[in-house]
């Protein structure tokens, strides 16, 4: 099996409160970001993920969390230059960091492009003052709309604003004015993506009135179509981008390509040479413990089954719009395209998907219930 391209993810685990619908490894900021130790720890985190590059450069780095903007410019900037000292990086690599559009972290983006940044992804989440309330965000629509002007004047690669719909009481109209305001911002990339309630979070245990299956349904057709019209392109479930702006590294995620996981609670995926055999591992989850000295940083690893990995690389591929590669597979699990095959044959005989010579594809049933595909599988 060739090894396939290699990410990293750096997570940073606090946020100024947390919000109601989050299910994220976050935790509410009690005092000042200890950056320097927080910093230094992933550097060990890092160097002792070391023996899983194998020898690979660096495609893309994903700074996300929590609230990756509290950190300063100069802790990204160390951080930063402390990964380009243990790995080697891509010349073009995509170095994402997650952003709040509150003033105090706008104050900063020049700072990070400075510090090696050259992505932005802005949890915009809505422009209703309302709504922002209800979901637990720190900033208000004005700040918004001010970060994502900022971020269009910026030296930036891209950016991405997130957006989501089927809020608390949202109607149709409500739903689509957010969206007609973000798409007038002209952002490259839009991530428009449906509220869900997560276990263990506070809307679970208290649930907000979320509109009807029947409203949802007509937010998402006529979102969509507005955002096609505008010359997006929806190359996966929930991400829409203009020409060459789609994220590199989300995207490496959704093809089954490996990555490390450094940070609080972090999760990794690792392919090993000349055989089928894929680690995944998870980081200590609380920051406190993260920070002991006296810890091993690895929570702990597991292998994905043989029985596993057809259902974990359809799970991922079938987020992308484009036709699955039948080569893949094997690229990327080290099975035979066989195991495949018989995976696939339930739902290619109810129509949820096309099989061709060379590549798979969904048909626009199975586009529509990408769930039940992998419920075929189960």
């Amino acid at each position: 099996m060739n090894l396939p391209p290699l990410s990293l993810y750096i997570h940073i685990p606090w946020c100024v409160q947390k919000c109601p619908y989050c299910d994220f490894n976050s935790h509410a900021l009690k005092g000042g970001v200890p950056e320097d130790a927080y910093v230094a720890r992933l550097l060990d985190d890092l160097r002792a993920d070391h023996e899983w590059v194998q020898g690979r450069t660096i495609a893309s780095i994903f700074i996300g969390g929590g609230t990756p903007s509290l950190l300063t410019p100069q802790a990204v900037a160390r951080l930063l230059q402390g990964v380009a000292t243990q790995l080697s990086l891509a010349k073009d690599c995509e170095v994402t960091l997650e952003a709040n559009p509150g003033t105090f972290e706008q104050e900063r983006f020049a700072g990070f492009i400075a510090a090696g940044v050259n992505r932005l992804s802005i949890g915009v989440q809505s422009l209703n003052a309302e709504q922002l309330q209800r979901l637990g965000r720190i900033h208000d629509p004005d700040q918004a709309l001010t970060a994502a002007h900022y971020a269009k004047q910026l030296p930036l690669q891209s950016f991405n604003l997130d957006l989501m719909h089927g809020l608390p009481e949202q109607s149709i109209e409500q739903a689509m004015a957010d969206l007609d305001a973000i798409i007038a911002l002209e952002p490259p990339h839009i991530s428009w993506y449906q509220l869900t309630i997560e276990p263990n979070t506070s809307f679970a245990s208290r649930p907000p009135g979320l509109p009807e299956d029947d409203i949802l349904a007509e937010i998402n057709e006529q979102g969509h179509a507005k955002l096609l019209a505008a010359g997006y392109e929806n190359y996966e479930v929930s991400a829409y981008a203009k020409p060459n702006h789609q994220s590199r590294h989300n995207r490496n995620y959704w093809q089954f390509g490996d990555y490390l996981g450094i940070g609080c609670g972090a999760h990794g995926k690792i392919s090993l040479p000349d055989s089928s055999r894929i680690i995944r591992s998870e980081k200590i989850k609380h920051p406190q413990g993260y920070l002991d000295l006296t810890r091993p940083l690895r929570y702990r690893t597991w292998d994905v089954s043989t029985a596993e990995l057809p259902f974990e690389f359809f799970m991922n591929l079938l987020r992308l719009a484009e036709p699955i590669p039948k080569n893949l597979f094997t690229e990327r699990t080290g099975l035979p395209l066989a195991v495949a095959e018989t995976s696939l044959a339930p739902a290619i005989t109810k129509g949820l998907m096309e099989d061709s010579p060379t590549e798979w594809k969904t048909t626009p049933l199975g586009r529509r219930f990408l769930n039940s595909i992998l419920d075929e599988m189960v």
